[in-house]
């Protein structure tokens, strides 16, 4: 019987965990210095030219509303009810503009797969304050 509680409890715990990118967030940390110019993350983070990203992953486009001025394209986004998953963001920060046109964001984007896997998982380290 123990066994059987121990068994569940197990899984419940197991389920009740937020998934994490397959990326490592060691890595991702390093990777995010290209994004630090324009984003932050962590404690007491504030909006630069880019918003915020705590909570970012599992978001929806625009999250933080009226505290970050975003561009119509990413409103628009936003309406259609785009959501920051780790698709969606493996899609963004690929090539930013080709799934947003008109995005702000001028940053080309990262070439490597693992770089993306890493930023992501990186990121899932913030939860929203």
């Amino acid at each position: 019987m123990f066994k059987t509680i121990l068994g569940a409890t197990s899984v419940l715990l197991a389920l009740s965990m937020p998934a994490l990118a397959d990326g490592d967030a060691d890595k991702g940390e390093r990777v995010f210095k290209k994004c630090k110019a324009c984003h932050d993350v962590g404690a007491g983070a504030k909006n630069k030219v880019g918003p915020t990203l705590n909570g970012i992953v599992g978001a929806p486009a625009a999250h933080l509303g009226d505290e970050f001025n975003y561009s119509d394209a990413m409103l628009e986004k936003a309406a259609e009810g785009m959501i920051w998953d780790e698709e969606t963001l493996t899609v963004y920060l690929k090539k930013p503009k080709e799934l947003v046109p008109g995005t702000k964001m001028s940053f080309a984007g990262l070439r490597k797969d693992g770089d993306i896997e890493n930023v992501i998982a990186y990121l899932q380290t913030f939860p929203a304050e």
